[in-house]
């Protein structure tokens, strides 16, 4: 991702209310980002429990994404629909996102399973423990980097789908 200012984060939000925009807090290492290494950013708002957000880069420039969280399940396990890594259930939350356009005037979202903590981006640079005899193949890891983006940008992009 390119480098952004907080403004530049502000301006990028698709579904928020101008309150939002307004009570909206940055990560607390906002300012040490490694944009570089980075192929979205997604927190969760120290201001609020229940807000997450997240900032993808497409085409267009950057997109962002209020979220609204549900509270984590008390399930044994889940799984993460963005990075596809197993978690204790009480670490995977429902997240909703609000619609952009008229579908979002009239109350419509779209939700997924994600890591309660918004962690996705390094929990796919961790690495599996393998087994005694296994050999990690050639590329696993950035096939798992490139799917999380692309589940994540596909995230993005339902939050924008014009159903009307």
């Amino acid at each position: 991702m390119r480098a952004l200012t907080e403004s530049d984060v502000r301006a990028s939000f698709v579904n928020a209310t101008e309150d939002e925009l307004r009570m909206i807090e940055m990560p607390h290492d906002f300012l040490l980002v490694d944009w570089d290494f980075r192929d979205f950013l997604a927190w969760r708002d120290p201001a609020s429990s229940k807000r997450g957000c997240i900032l993808v880069e497409a085409e267009e420039g950057v997109i962002g994404i209020v979220l609204r969280a549900s509270d984590p399940g008390h399930s044994r396990s889940g799984m993460c629909n963005i990075c596809h890594t197993m978690q204790p259930g009480n670490q995977v939350a429902l997240f909703a996102a609000r619609k952009t356009g008229s579908a979002g005037h009239r109350g419509d979202s779209v939700g997924t399973y994600m890591c309660a903590d918004l962690s996705c981006h390094d929990n796919v640079r961790l690495a599996h423990p393998l087994a005694p005899n296994e050999v990690r193949a050639a590329g696993q890891v950035d096939m798992r980097l490139d799917g999380t983006r692309r589940r994540m940008e596909r995230f993005v992009a339902r939050v924008q789908e014009d159903t009307d």
